[in-house]
């Protein structure tokens, strides 16, 4: 894992280039215009020619590769609106923490994981369609748990609650699946799974009991820096956007790409040349 993360990091920082900006967000329009074709659509089929078909594609319907993730998985219009507000939100916060390069890797492979999985059936005798990306959707939520695991979400717009313990109900909802299902379909969870360990499994390390509180303050806490950062505007702002490495700021590079790094104690920001190179703070 640690050398598969490592070749995306290098890749990454030697593009800072690459990557889709706002990638989640071009999912989430394709899936709200699927779904309003769809109510529109009186035969039932549009829906059916976008799913991931392997004997349809390689009949030649090689759209369906890509389209099968515009698919919603909403059976009514307002958990569509909360599926696309949820997902942009933690889409959007993923790429400001990995980078749009990183993120843009972590959703392909996603992809790449499922059609591998949905051509090993077709392959083994089994016929499958896949509709959506339910399982990459629900890893991703899993990945920003393990960056944010105190932000809290208002579960049915009143009842706050701290995104871990969602993380772990998506878990055990995982795993419900994969008995309920069996095989062969409890290989679409467990690639979604095997997604979300290859880029965060030295992150989630961070998180268990054996590990000091030190170790598990390198993950930045989001509410608590956003409210230090709030108090911090009425004086010279330590958390602008400049390099802690070459010093270089936003500011006065407006073409560069500045992040923060969630592997360091405190707040620091990167310059994109030196947020997958620098040695990372340790103590505030």
């Amino acid at each position: 894992m640690k050398g598969f993360i490592g070749a995306v990091d290098r890749f990454c920082a030697k593009h800072p280039r690459f990557g889709i900006k706002n990638f989640m967000l071009y999912v989430i329009i394709g899936n709200a215009i699927v779904y309003l074709v769809s109510m529109m659509d009186s035969t039932g089929l549009f829906s059916a020619y976008l799913a991931l078909w392997p004997a349809a594609i390689l009949r030649g319907e090689v759209w369906r590769l890509v389209t099968f993730v515009f698919v919603p998985d909403a059976g009514n219009i307002i958990y569509l609106a909360l599926f696309m507000y949820f997902y942009f939100f933690i889409g959007r916060t993923l790429e400001q923490v990995w980078g749009r390069g990183k993120f843009t890797i972590y959703y392909l492979f996603g992809m790449l994981l499922t059609i591998v999985c949905a051509f090993i059936l077709h392959f083994a005798g089994f016929e499958t369609m896949i509709y959506g990306a339910r399982y990459i959707n629900l890893s991703m939520f899993f990945a920003f748990a393990t960056f944010f695991p105190e932000h809290k979400v208002l579960l049915f717009f009143f009842i706050p609650i701290k995104v871990k313990w969602l993380a772990i109900a998506d878990a055990v909802f995982f795993v419900v699946e994969m008995v309920v299902n069996g095989f062969p379909l409890l290989l679409f969870p467990v690639a979604a799974l095997l997604n979300f360990l290859l880029f965060c499994a030295q992150d989630l390390v961070a998180f268990l009991p054996r590990r000091t509180y030190a170790q598990r303050a390198r993950v930045i806490d989001f509410e608590k820096e956003r409210a230090k950062r709030a108090g911090a505007q009425t004086q010279s702002d330590p958390y602008e956007r400049r390099c802690a490495v070459c010093g270089k700021s936003a500011d006065e590079h407006p073409e560069l790409e500045f992040r923060y790094c969630s592997r360091c104690a405190g707040y620091h920001c990167f310059c994109q040349d030196h947020i997958d190179s620098h040695i990372h703070f340790t103590e505030e």
